[in-house]
């Protein structure tokens, strides 16, 4: 109904403001601890079906970063005093890999280049120079890659970037056109998950997926969603909780007294003693780039602020 009155945009907004302050504002206060004053959240190892580590009471991986408004909620999170926060996380894990687990020479290309990837999928796909790629392309390219890896449907690309499910459909083909190394894995691994009734991430954990056997025309499209893509988030995870191993490992033989305090997915935070920032952003970078060896690069960008906004 969006767009068919001028009402209809009031009421998201006011539905968006009433959860922001019902869950992030009213629904913080009860879980500050009365003896730290801190919010302290349950972290689950066995709850998604991707192998990502969740969070609850309270949920600290989601607090809102798409809008505006929703960011400034991390306003409320402070580092304690004398201390700082430290934040770092992948760029683009989940394509990086694709990138890997697909071979695709175009964006193993791109990533090796250290070149624009939605730039230079909007190039591929809409058939322009580089140097020709819009704002609106590139941003319409980026829907389609994260979509991808998604298992995103012509109907669900449409909603998220504006256009015609018609467009749509012909966006996502003229991708797997391109892209054909990622086209192939896809087909891989949904025969790979009919066949065996489970796949495996890059480090063999499995996920069972029942529904590719269903009689049910949308439970089977479901598990084929699953199929592509739970070895690429499954990976991204098992890449992180290595990480997250190995910087605690290092901090702990560097002697520091910094603590990583959260997860949130593809990002880690720290909190800093103000003279171990440098050497915490250091040991940041090092131990997540280097937990293990793709075939292109995993690329981590670290900042630092009072409050987890201004780190972000």
């Amino acid at each position: 109904m969006k767009g068919e009155h001028p009402i209809i945009e009031k009421i998201l907004d006011y539905r968006q403001i009433m959860k922001l302050n019902s869950t992030y504002v009213d629904g913080l206060i009860p879980h500050i601890n009365s003896k730290t004053g801190r919010i302290h959240t349950y972290f689950h190892q066995t709850v998604t079906a991707t192998g990502r580590l969740s969070s609850t009471e309270p949920n600290l991986q989601n607090i809102p970063t798409r809008t505006d408004l929703g960011k400034k909620v991390r306003k409320v999170f402070k580092a304690g005093q004398n201390k700082i926060f430290v934040d770092a996380d992948y760029s683009q894990i989940e394509l990086r890999v694709l990138a890997h687990m697909s071979q695709d020479e175009i964006m193993v290309k791109a990533f090796n280049e250290e070149q624009d990837i939605h730039t230079i999928c909007a190039s591929q796909i809409f058939g322009v120079p580089i140097e020709n790629v819009s704002k609106q392309l590139r941003s319409r390219a980026k829907a389609v890659n994260f979509g991808i890896v998604y298992g995103i449907s012509d109907f669900g690309l449409a909603e998220q970037t504006g256009i015609n499910i018609k467009e749509a459909k012909n966006y996502i083909e003229q991708y797997l056109d391109k892209y054909s190394g990622i086209k192939k894995y896809m087909e891989m691994v949904v025969e790979q998950a009919k066949n065996n009734g489970y796949i495996d991430t890059m480090f063999g954990r499995r996920r069972y997926i029942p529904e590719m056997k269903s009689s049910n025309y949308m439970v089977r499209k479901f598990g084929e969603r699953a199929a592509m893509n739970t070895p690429i988030q499954g990976t991204a995870a098992d890449i992180m909780k290595l990480a997250m191993i190995n910087v605690y490992k290092r901090l702990k033989k560097e002697k520091l007294k910094s603590k990583l305090i959260l997860q949130i997915h593809d990002e880690l935070l720290i909190e800093a003693e103000l003279e171990e920032v440098d050497e915490v952003k250091k040991i940041l970078v090092e131990e997540m780039e280097n937990v293990v060896k793709l075939s292109v690069p995993l690329k981590v960008e670290a900042e630092e602020g009072k409050s987890w906004y201004q780190a972000k």
